[in-house]
């Protein structure tokens, strides 16, 4: 996996820096999520890692399929991909474009897995805290998830908060064995 993230880098940002030239950060994010998804398909897998097929048909059968999805940029970044051979770390693309998009607009994703649904006053202020201990704007995305017994677990980029029961009894565990 690492390897593919390593490939898919140079990728990456050149997708970010031609979507941040144009102004275009969203629209980008759209493009490379639509063909990651194209590309991620079972049927379009097999075609991908098929050698007989031919790069121009590949081209012309995914730049059909994402229709009018893509600009003519995008199309030009599904041409390189195809060239190159990296149609299959296109989903790693998306996720690294994703993230520098993100530390650009100062934004992070914050995955919350509760024991119970969530409140709108209890999500309001779980944001809030996260806005200002990160200092970025937080989009909070809620799970639920009953065999954490009670409390929640939250992610967002590299800070992991565990404030669940079943988190806390394994913490008490591991401190009672040592």
């Amino acid at each position: 996996m690492a390897e593919k993230s390593t490939i898919a880098r140079p990728y990456a940002q050149a997708a970010f820096s031609m979507a941040e030239s144009q102004g275009n950060l969203k629209k980008w994010s759209d493009m490379l999520q639509l063909v990651a998804a194209v590309a991620s398909d079972e049927t379009m897998q097999v075609l991908i890692g098929n050698p007989s097929i031919d790069g121009d048909k590949l081209i012309d059968l995914f730049i059909g399929i994402c229709g009018d999805g893509l600009d003519q940029y995008g199309q030009n970044f599904v041409r390189v991909l195809v060239d190159n051979k990296r149609l299959d770390v296109i989903p790693e693309i998306a996720d690294l474009y994703e993230a520098k998009r993100a530390e650009a607009e100062s934004t992070v994703e914050a995955i919350v897995t509760s024991a119970s649904p969530m409140s709108e006053a209890q999500q309001a202020q779980l944001v809030a805290a996260l806005k200002k201990r990160l200092g970025r704007e937080v989009t909070l995305v809620t799970k639920t998830d009953e065999s954490i017994i009670g409390g929640a677990v939250v992610r967002a980029g590299d800070l992991v908060i565990d404030a669940s029961v079943t988190g806390q009894l394994e913490k008490l565990a591991n401190t009672l064995m040592h």
